[in-house]
């Protein structure tokens, strides 16, 4: 995988007029105005572009064309989950719906009392999970352990629009006092967020196939999870049409228990999820590494 610089897509600016856009004039409005914004970073972000049509063309073999159009599909998607997060958590949360699909499997792994890890990826809309476990498990306490320091302007300024989230946060630092965290965190039966599909450069990698390729992935939260025999899920929350949010939580179902056997099982879940959402996995960047 290529270098990931630990920044996501966007800007402070594009996120204040948005939220203007919608508290003026709507959120249908704000999605029109999306529609052009996703043509320009078509043109204007070329290495993004480049690298998400290689998703398309190499990795999932859809024709030209197809795969063409499936970039701005991914660019309009991935600004529109931005607004839906915006327009939920400041009072239009009644123009959407919400599936939970493997709820009794967060019910089966908190009653085991040992906390648990919920690996994710870049894909879809993990930012509204807050709101599922408001509504389904209120006494859950999810923290959400990051590596992303881009846009911590951006966060603040989401939350002094939308509020402060009930997910809390632990950041991967240098001292590894992010360690003594998570270690809490398990021990009061609390769950661990990862995004597993990425690593910074200081990271300890495994090297597996992922959608015909071989990729890096970080060994931290899969050795965790072995080496403690802590309950894993696989969760995702991707946006379906007519403003539905689906979640799924599906569990890990250990042989060894081994830190490679989680990854394995990871990716496998991993690849049914971004070939049924394939506009939804948002890596703008030469993931596979073909450009270098």
């Amino acid at each position: 995988m290529a270098n990931w610089k630990g920044k996501s897509r966007g800007t402070l600016i594009g996120f204040k007029i948005y939220v203007w856009i919608i508290r003026n004039f709507g959120l249908y409005s704000a999605y029109f105005v999306l529609l052009f914004v996703a043509a320009y970073f078509i043109v204007f972000s070329f290495h993004s572009t480049k690298s998400t049509y290689y998703l398309f063309r190499k990795r999932l073999n859809y024709g030209r064309f197809h795969s063409a159009f499936k970039v701005y599909h991914s660019y309009f998607t991935f600004g529109r989950i931005q607004l839906d997060r915006v327009a939920i958590t400041s009072g239009l949360k009644d123009r959407y719906t919400f599936e939970f699909d493997g709820v009794e499997n967060i019910e089966a792994l908190l009653k085991k009392g040992r906390g648990g890890i919920l690996l994710t990826a870049h894909i879809g809309n993990f930012n509204l999970a807050k709101h599922f476990f408001e509504e389904r498990h209120s006494d859950a306490v999810v923290n959400l352990v990051i590596t992303d320091f881009e846009h911590r302007k951006i966060k603040n300024y989401l939350e002094s629009v939308t509020g402060r989230s009930e997910v809390k946060i632990i950041v991967l630092k240098d001292d590894l006092s992010h360690v003594f965290y998570m270690k809490e965190a398990l021990a009061n039966n609390e769950l661990l967020v990862f995004a597993a599909d990425r690593f910074l450069d200081r990271s300890k990698t495994f090297e597996d196939d992922f959608l015909g390729e071989n990729v890096q992935f970080p060994q931290g939260p899969f050795k965790l999870a072995a080496r403690n025999q802590i309950p894993v899920l696989f969760v995702h929350l991707m946006r379906e049409k007519n403003f539905h949010y689906h979640f799924y939580a599906r569990p890990y179902k250990p042989e060894k228990f081994t830190a490679r056997e989680i990854l394995k099982s990871y990716l496998e879940d991993l690849e049914k999820m971004v070939k049924k959402y394939p506009h939804q996995w948002y890596n703008y960047y030469d993931y596979w590494n073909d450009f270098s």
